[in-house]
């Protein structure tokens, strides 16, 4: 598995400082994301003014559409069993990963966390507590994002995060803004489905079509670690997107291809 050290990441990250059919469900400044499901391998779309709003700070939720990458997230709030399946089948497929944790999942499962590390994959910072965080006030951002990193350290030896991910995918433009004068940048997502609920679970196959069936050049995929149906999924879809084509890549590699910097230009 290919790792790219702190100083490309952050390079990268500096760079940033700073509908016709609508997607999204907005109440005042607040923002739910979502959107239509990626259909026939063309990626999703935000709409004119959203994709604004995410370029003025960065912000991103696909790649490029005509590279057959993907790029894999997970968000992790509490352990469910699952998570050991997961970071066994990345590991043998050489599929990297980013993980978005909350306080309560470093706190619960410190010994998986470490282990993502370990195996190379990358933290990122999906708050605290849990908040809307698009009803927090900027000093309360702060907390949510500098509490975590500072646990994160004390458990890991990481001293910060710098890949953000609002709970729920509530945000506002004010918690972009926020984000980017602290260092954070937001990742979003182009590939997701119902799959938070552990207690319902509808067998890998449901998993496994859901994420074929919106497979795109690009993209951006959220899972819930909760879901047994997404760790029976995994090992068949990573090998079966390998089969079209795809390769997997990391969340800096997504950010150095956003900014078009060359891997070569940064050693």
């Amino acid at each position: 598995m290919e790792h790219h050290g702190p100083g490309i990441l952050m390079a990268a990250f500096v760079i940033v400082v700073g509908l016709a059919f609508n997607p999204f469900a907005a109440h005042a400044d607040e923002f739910h994301w979502g959107f239509k499901k990626a259909m026939n391998g063309e990626p999703p779309n935000a709409g004119s003014a959203l994709e604004s709003m995410l370029n003025e700070y960065g912000a991103i939720y696909k790649g490029k559409p005509d590279e057959k990458i993907v790029y894999l997230t997970f968000d992790n709030g509490y352990e469910n069993g699952e998570t050991e399946s997961i970071l066994d089948t990345l590991k043998k497929e050489d599929a990297p990963a980013t993980f978005f944790l909350t306080g309560h999942y470093l706190k619960s499962a410190e010994p998986l966390v470490k282990r993502m590390v370990k195996d190379g994959h990358g933290i990122g910072n999906h708050s605290f507590d849990h908040p809307n965080m698009a009803k927090l006030s900027p000093h309360q951002m702060e907390e949510e994002w500098k509490k975590f990193d500072t646990l994160l350290e004390e458990i890991t030896g990481i001293d910060r995060t710098v890949y953000a991910r609002p709970p729920e995918g509530i945000f506002n433009e004010e918690l972009l803004a926020v984000g980017n004068s602290l260092g954070y940048r937001h990742i979003f997502w182009s590939i997701a489905f119902i799959d938070w609920y552990a207690d319902k679970p509808k067998g890998k196959e449901f998993a496994y079509n859901e994420l074929m069936n919106q497979l795109h050049p690009g993209a951006v995929i959220l899972m819930h670690t909760v879901s047994s149906d997404n760790s029976g999924a995994l090992p068949d879809f990573i090998r079966d997107a390998k089969k079209k084509g795809y390769t997997f890549g990391s969340l800096d590699e997504l950010v150095m291809e956003y900014e078009d910097i060359q891997l070569g230009s940064l050693q």
